[in-house]
Formats: C-alpha cells, sequence, structure tokens
C-alpha cells in the first residue's frame, strides 16, 4: 500500500489553499499513491479567528471538490482537516474519501489543543472550537485504518482502541509547532507505532516562518517495530510512503505485546 503525505503551503487564500490540495493529489495518484493524505487546517491558517470565517457546513465546496478528486483518480484521500459548521458550532473535521468520491468516515477532533508551554506558546481551540466524541475507523481493501488529529495523538488510550478494532495504520493529520514540534512529534509517531504494532502516518503543514501559528512540518511515516521509513523537513513536499502491512503481523509474532496484555489487571481500585 502506497500512501501520499502531503505537506502543502497554507495560505490566508481559502479557494487557492483548496485547488492546490487537489494539484498535490493529482501529483500523489501519479507518483503511485493508493491513498492521499493532507495536513490538518489545509484550507485555512491555523488561528482561532479563522476557524468560523473559514467554516464549510456538509457539502462545502472544499468536502465537494477532495470527493470529486478522488473518484476523478480513483484513489483515497483522508483530507486533512477543515472548519466544519454544524448546529452554530464548529469543528476541526477530517473527512475521508473511497475511490468513487463516497464519503467513508468523519473524524471530528476529539482532544482540543489547549495549551500553555512554559517558555514556550499558549493556544487555546476551545475558545472556538467544540469537541468530537467518536473513535473514527474506516474500511479499504488494504484493511482498517484509524483517524485521528493532531493532539488526538498524545491520548494513548485513543490509538489503543483503534489498535484493538484492528486498524493496520493509524493516519494523523496534524500541525505541531515550533515548541512541541522539536520535542515529541518524531517520539510520539515512534511511541504510537510500537505501543500498537502498526503504522503511523503523520502529515503537517509545510512552515511558514511569518504566520501567526508556525507548524513544525516533518510529516513521517513510521513501521510497527518503530523504524522511520520516511520523514519530510519543514519545506513543501510529497513523501510516499510504501507500507508492508504483512509486516504488523511479523513483528506481533516477535513481541507479543497486544496477545500478552494482562486485562485483568488493568483498572483502578482499592489497594
Amino acid at each position: 500500500m502506497r500512501v501520499a503525505l502531503i505537506q502543502m503551503s497554507v495560505t490566508a487564500d481559502r479557494a487557492r489553499n483548496i485547488t492546490a490540495a487537489c494539484q498535490h493529489i493529482r501529483r500523489a495518484a501519479e507518483g503511485g499513491a493508493d491513498m492521499a493524505v493532507l495536513p490538518e487546517m489545509f484550507c485555512c491558517p491555523y488561528d482561532n479567528g479563522c476557524f468560523r470565517a473559514y467554516g464549510e457546513g456538509a457539502g462545502g465546496p472544499a468536502q465537494m471538490a477532495l470527493s470529486q478528486t478522488a473518484a476523478e483518480l480513483g484513489i483515497y484521500v483522508v483530507g486533512g482537516s477543515l472548519p466544519e459548521l454544524e448546529g452554530g458550532k464548529v469543528y476541526n473535521t477530517s473527512f475521508v474519501y473511497g475511490r468513487r468520491g463516497e464519503l467513508l468516515a468523519k473524524h471530528r477532533k476529539v482532544h482540543l489543543f489547549d495549551i500553555d508551554v512554559a517558555g514556550g506558546q499558549r493556544f487555546m481551540e476551545s475558545d472556538t472550537l467544540s469537541p468530537g466524541d467518536q473513535i473514527t475507523t474506516f474500511d479499504t481493501e488494504f484493511g482498517l485504518m484509524g483517524l485521528c488529529i493532531c493532539f488526538d495523538l498524545r491520548f494513548e488510550e485513543l490509538s489503543r482502541c483503534m489498535c484493538l478494532r484492528g486498524c493496520q495504520a493509524i493516519i494523523v493529520p496534524a500541525a505541531f509547532n515550533m515548541t512541541t514540534g522539536p520535542a515529541h512529534w518524531e517520539l510520539l509517531f515512534r511511541q504510537r507505532a510500537v505501543d500498537n504494532q502498526c503504522f503511523t502516518l503523520g502529515c503537517a503543514p509545510a512552515r511558514d516562518e511569518g504566520a501567526g501559528y508556525v507548524s513544525y512540518g516533518n510529516s513521517i511515516a513510521v513501521d510497527p517495530w518503530g523504524t522511520v521509513l520516511c520523514r519530510a523537513d519543514e519545506k513543501e513536499t510529497i513523501l510516499h510512503a510504501d507500507l508492508d502491512l504483512a509486516r504488523i503481523q511479523a513483528v506481533r509474532q516477535q513481541l507479543p505485546i497486544l496477545s500478552a496484555r494482562r486485562t485483568d489487571l488493568y483498572e483502578i481500585g482499592e489497594k
């Protein structure tokens, strides 16, 4: 299975971002990709002041463009994320389309990015966004895939639930910043891959030093052994990651982490 991680530049021009995303998906398909993944908030600046203004409801222009491009190219598209409007609320949502352009899944970011790092950055997504409440997986001819967004990856229970459902890979549109990225980006993707003995795939926007929120970039693919298959730098690029899905079972046979779990002990009770 070949997955293209599209580390694209994001501008303040929504229509331009959508057009660019579709062009990148076409290039990914030309490179033999079965699936193309876009970054978090691929069609708007990562800024609380932009989320509602750039948002769209069901069947909005970004969703339609991704669906049509997936159908045109016969490729799976994980549409990064975009601000979704519903019932007066704004969600950070990833839409997934199948080879015929059909909607396969929709993930609303569950864990909102509310951080205040000493000497680093303060950002409160909950000032504008509402959280989702679903664990999201979708089926392909390659097997089941898991999906979460950025800060969701820090919560090991969410990844473990996707793994226990049978996911072959955990796909993560994300936008770590210049404080959290150098500290934790690769660590988290390798950690979740090793913990769950599956592939992890992270797709970020290209870095724009002039933006209000500066993305770390460094889109990444990691195998079930924790080996980094490929990793970008900060610039706009498309990574092609070839996933040998037989590797999952091979690793699980060598290190029986999942089958050796002691679920009879894993609860908090009286001493």
